[in-house]
């Protein structure tokens, strides 16, 4: 069954962050999350804080945050601090660091040295003793009796996603196309299988703008931004792996031939001038938008390759009405449960 989570930037003020998550929970949104990058926008930690004691059942996490930029036993004791706080409600959405390394002038982790953190955080703000710099660690206070706090692994090439399919609980993938998706997942799945573990315990979450309306020009232009942010990782991709579509797909690649620069001071902006080499084929492709009926038939596509939660990226006009019209009129159905 496809759940729903909402992603919102922790921009000031924080009341207005914290006041769209108390919307999304009382429209039915089982998780919200929120980016993690410490320059361009507030620091998420103490308010995912503030909205754990703010909210009673909503599921809370970075959508993603890395062990780049914060030391990995820092990271692990804040979400099991915050897995206290919010009575066992905290989610882990992790990756090797986009605008939080970049704009501060360094660049994504290594995939090695990213699979080592991630393998050890995730024991490690679980309560379970780890060997971390050549000393035995535990944070002897973590409450047994909490649900353990999944980790899911952002990544787009397979080298990435195989650290999904080894050390993760699932697989973030941020854009809504099934057949990207689909190619996604069996590679993380291959890996998990390979590492012993059973590939069909991997989630899938894809995260991407929606907005629903009956002006698909107005909803597209609101959304360029999006596709535009994807290619950063694109870019990366094919310095490493090439644009033939022998390593990774080129229905992923072919659209950055036009990309001409990326300003990370409009990082996730509306109407941010780098997304607009972005074509309407791709906002639709990479993108939820339409009439509720156009959503819908989306989302079950969606469903229908495997995807177990979609994640709206709130960065449209008109939040409060999407999420709205998400409670109303499109959770339901895919709870089962007549509107």
């Amino acid at each position: 069954m496809l759940s729903f989570g909402v992603t919102v930037l922790p921009d000031p003020p924080y009341r207005r962050w914290l006041e769209l998550i108390q919307i999304a929970e009382k429209h039915g949104f089982e998780y919200a999350w929120t980016y993690d990058s410490h320059v361009l926008w507030q620091e998420s930690i103490p308010m995912l804080a503030v909205a754990a004691r703010e909210t009673s059942k909503i599921k809370l996490g970075h959508f993603v945050t890395n062990p780049a930029t914060r030391d990995p036993t820092v990271l692990a004791s804040s979400y099991a601090t915050l897995h206290d706080i919010s009575d066992g409600r905290m989610v882990m959405g992790v990756g090797r660091g986009d605008s939080a390394v970049r704009f501060i002038g360094r660049q994504p982790m290594k995939v090695a040295e990213f699979e080592r953190a991630c393998s050890m955080v995730h024991e490690f703000m679980n309560g379970r003793e780890v060997n971390w710099n050549d000393k035995e660690l535990q944070l002897k206070w973590v409450r047994p009796e909490l649900p353990e706090i999944p980790m899911w692994v952002a990544g787009y090439g397979p080298k990435a996603l195989a650290v999904a399919g080894r050390v993760g609980d699932g697989v973030i993938i941020q854009l809504a196309d099934p057949e990207i998706i689909t190619w996604i997942m069996d590679t993380a799945r291959r890996a998990a299988e390979a590492a012993g573990r059973d590939p069909s315990q991997l989630k899938c979450i894809v995260g991407a703008p929606s907005h629903v309306t009956d002006d698909l020009a107005d909803a597209r232009d609101q959304v360029r931004w999006f596709p535009a942010m994807v290619s950063n990782h694109v870019m990366d991709l094919i310095e490493r792996y090439g644009g033939d579509g022998s390593s990774v797909p080129k229905a992923l690649t072919d659209y950055v031939q036009a990309r001409k620069f990326y300003d990370y001071n409009e990082h996730s902006r509306v109407g941010a001038k780098h997304g607009e080499f972005v074509t309407d084929e791709i906002c639709d492709r990479f993108c939820v938008l339409g009439t509720t009926d156009q959503i819908k038939t989306k989302l079950k596509e969606l469903e229908g390759v495997g995807v177990d939660q979609f994640n709206i990226y709130l960065m449209t006009h008109g939040q409060e009405e999407t999420l709205q019209a998400y409670g109303d009129e499109i959770i339901p159905v895919f709870a089962g449960v007549t509107t």
